[in-house]
């Protein structure tokens, strides 16, 4: 079994085989009931995250997806993940960033195709750059504040399926 290592990646993934049916481990997710973890469950998908009032910016989430690999058997894919809400707005955020460095790119290019000054263009380009940067870096940070409790996450997740 792949454990999870100490590093922090983007969207850590992690999967482990059990000598469980799938059922009896959704089940066994279904009935606990330990602050301040709430896990709720869709078809064959678990949610795991923490209670409201433990919750920040950075706060992570679990989603595990469990698959059948025979009758007394089941394979678990888990991610961690900041909330779906957030992560949608860094996606946001780069996406527009990029977005704008192709059309001022674009600008400048048609600009220097012209024989015209591109300083502007430039110096546009020049801090798209410094705000991808401050953008890795808040990412960065972000990632570093919710291991603690990723890891707690994780604990949580290994006790219930008695890892």
């Amino acid at each position: 079994m792949k454990s999870l290592s100490n590093e922090v990646v983007l969207r850590p993934r992690f999967q482990h085989q059990l000598n469980t049916p799938k059922e009896v481990v959704l089940a066994s997710f279904e009935k606990i009931k330990k602050p301040p973890f709430l896990v709720k469950r869709i078809d064959d998908h678990l949610f795991i995250k923490f209670q409201q009032d433990l919750r920040t910016f950075w706060t992570p989430e679990l989603h595990l997806e469990l698959h059948d690999m025979d009758n007394n058997s089941c394979r678990i894919n888990g991610l961690f993940g900041p909330s779906p809400t957030l992560w949608t707005f860094f996606m946001f955020l780069h996406f527009g960033v990029a977005t704008l460095f192709i059309v001022i790119g674009i600008w400048a290019y048609s600009n220097w195709t012209l024989d015209k000054p591109i300083g502007l263009q430039t110096g546009m380009l020049v801090i798209l750059v410094v705000v991808w940067g401050l953008l890795y870096a808040f990412g960065r940070k972000g990632r570093k504040k919710g291991e603690p409790q990723m890891k707690e996450l994780y604990s949580f997740m290994s006790e219930v399926i008695n890892l």
